[in-house]
């Protein structure tokens, strides 16, 4: 049973689709989530994500390492707990930033 509390779940769910099951293309993806999340973070865990991916000298590789969570689950963090418009300047920072510069982010 997915909670709806997981944000990560819930975006790959598909509201009338299949009764809001996963499609076939997104199990593979949503049986990789869960297996490297073994219980949801805490508030001072989610805070600290949050600054670590927020600051322009920390890379994905450095969360992954820290959390284990990779970039497409850092940004569906950082998508479910920033404004729209936070998330989206975040977004366009981390793309400007990588396409000048070869590793980063």
């Amino acid at each position: 049973m997915v909670s709806r509390d997981d944000p990560v779940m819930m975006a790959l769910l598909r509201p009338g689709v299949s009764g809001g099951y996963p499609q076939p293309a997104q199990w593979h993806r949503s049986k990789a989530r869960t297996a490297m999340t073994v219980s949801p973070p805490d508030a001072a865990t989610i805070s600290e994500i949050i600054e670590m991916a927020l600051s322009d000298h920390v890379s994905f590789a450095m969360i992954s390492a820290q959390h284990g969570l990779g970039p497409d689950q850092v940004k569906a963090l950082m998508r479910a707990h920033l404004k729209p418009g936070s998330y989206r300047a975040w977004r366009k920072r981390v793309r400007m930033f990588s396409d000048r510069r070869e590793v980063y982010k």
